[in-house]
């Protein structure tokens, strides 16, 4: 440990991105304090429990383990001590209005043999698909999913990458170039909803998820997401990082130049040589640096730039198992583009929608009580600035009419019979609880013109140790999003405050001279 540096850090929410980053400093010897406002750590992977369900409020999809597993490795600790995750079979079950169903599963063979079945022409554009998604992948992933881009010659320097990947494509314009079938075009293009992307305007680089998803897997913590936000906030204390919980920030400390510490709402400050922020990114700049200049700057920038849609979920228990529905459901309504459309330019409800059914008790039935069934639901709906409803008068009426979808598609068999409990969360509680500006689910719309450079700086260009890390920076949204962010954010505050890993385990060759030199 490099204790001797007696650095202190701060980082403010316990999401994945900012569990992630206190492990990363704690692990390196700085003495790190997470701060979380909520009554429970997990930022948008909270939990809740209702008649005996337990539900996982947030992200369920959990990819690319090894990069959680890292964390862990740092200090030499095995993830498997903290933390049992599942794999998912098949990843996703597609549902379409017409009765066709796609099991999108890592058995290559079964794979092929639906293709083939849907479209034999496809089985070929397939193949190609998956080698371009392997190639961005690699390139847009691995190479660049965990550096910070905060200069314009680092954005510049990737250009070749991506005008070789035709980063100014559209995911939707990529698959559609390699395979024919209208459901098969939707079957491998949806993901990029999964982080807020609209698949006919996100960038062919997030076409690297099929791939991502295809080598690591698709997993499940047992005992749910939340599980995996105990095991990793269990890791940091064990590291001996100080948590501070239900009390949240209230200020950013800051002098023309440089970040102090935060004030909490109860009165207590907290000193630091570096802050760090997993909140919403207008929300840090416009109240937790209200009245200083570089928020108020930075305010103004950030609203002008579009933000992803907002989500709409209904949590419901229910008596009796479900064995015949999967972990996870991908279901299409009569509508794509023209619905993504109205989603995300338009501002409209629309009558139809498409949603994602999360089941988790097919994987752990343990979230239920014993002869019962955990699930939510999910509907993308436009952000607040394009549809200000009361939720609290639409919600309830959506809600009704989603799951009276579910019942009468037969998805979910005699839903309304079988109910149990249901609650709701809407845009207006991503505003209230989340503090996410316009209630927006996933922060910055991810389009070519918002990515890397473009998008929150890992470190503010003017306070020289503020820091963010989470859904708003490079790379974006989602758990390996995040995860990366954070190490992306650790490199640089690392080299900043002079510290290391203990011999360097787990940090790459390329961390840069700054850090070369502090080891």
């Amino acid at each position: 440990m490099a204790a001797e540096t007696a650095r202190r850090a701060v980082v403010i929410g316990s999401g994945f991105g900012g569990l992630a980053l206190a492990v990363r400093l704690q692990s390196a010897g700085i003495e790190t304090t997470l701060v979380e406002g909520r009554d429970k750590p997990g930022g948008r992977a909270y939990v809740f429990e209702d008649e005996g369900f337990v539900f996982d409020a947030g992200p369920t999809v959990v990819t690319d383990p090894e990069s959680l597993a890292e964390l862990f490795r740092l200090t030499g600790r095995d993830i498997a001590d903290y933390v049992d995750l599942m794999p998912v079979t098949p990843f996703y079950r597609l549902i379409w209005e017409d009765g066709y169903t796609f099991d999108y599963a890592n058995d290559e063979e079964a794979l092929f043999r639906q293709i083939s079945a849907k479209n034999p022409a496809d089985a070929e554009g397939y193949r190609k698909f998956l080698a371009f998604s392997e190639n961005v992948y690699r390139e847009g992933y691995l190479k660049l999913g965990t550096e910070s881009f905060c200069d314009f010659r680092s954005m510049l320097e990737a250009a070749p990458s991506l005008i070789r990947y035709e980063a100014y494509r559209s995911v939707h314009a990529i698959v559609s170039r390699y395979i024919r079938d209208p459901q098969l075009r939707e079957a491998f293009s949806f993901h990029t909803l999964l982080v807020g992307g609209n698949p006919f305007k996100t960038s062919s680089v997030y076409a690297l998820i099929h791939a991502l998803e295809r080598k690591g897997g698709v997993w499940f913590p047992r005992g749910g997401t939340h599980a995996l936000v105990r095991g990793l906030l269990r890791l940091f204390t064990d590291l001996g990082g100080t948590f501070r919980l239900g009390v949240p920030v209230a200020r950013i400390e800051a002098l023309s130049s440089h970040v102090t510490g935060v004030t909490l709402a109860d009165g207590t400050t907290i000193m630091a040589d570096a802050v760090a922020s997993n909140g919403d990114v207008v929300h840090t700049y416009g109240d937790l640096l209200r009245g200083h200049p570089r928020g108020e700057k930075m305010v103004r920038a950030l609203t002008r730039k579009s933000f992803s849609p907002s989500l709409f979920v209904v949590y419901f228990g229910l008596h009796g198992t479900s064995p015949d529905i999967a972990h996870h459901s991908i279901i299409f309504g009569p509508r794509y583009r023209e619905l993504l459309d109205d989603i995300y330019a338009n501002g409209i409800l629309a009558d139809d929608f498409s949603l994602y059914l999360h089941h988790p008790t097919a994987s752990d039935p343990a979230m239920a009580p014993e002869g019962c069934s955990t699930f939510y639901v999910l509907s993308p709906v436009p952000h607040l600035g394009k549809f200000a409803a009361d939720w609290d008068r639409v919600g309830p009426v959506y809600a009704e009419r989603i799951l009276d979808y579910l019942e009468r598609r037969g998805i979910v068999p005699d839903l309304k019979a079988r109910l149990v409990t249901k609650r709701l969360f809407t845009p207006a509680n991503f505003r209230t609880e989340l503090n996410a500006h316009l209630g927006s689910a996933f922060s910055l719309e991810p389009v070519l013109w918002q990515s890397a450079y473009f998008r929150t700086h890992n470190r503010d260009d003017a306070l020289r140790n503020l820091y963010f890390v989470g859904a708003g920076t490079h790379p974006g949204a989602g758990i390996p999003g995040v995860v990366g962010s954070a190490k992306a954010t650790a490199k640089l505050m690392l080299a900043d405050l002079g510290a290391r890993y203990p011999e360097a385990r787990g940090w790459p060759s390329n961390a840069g001279p700054a850090l070369a030199a502090a080891q």
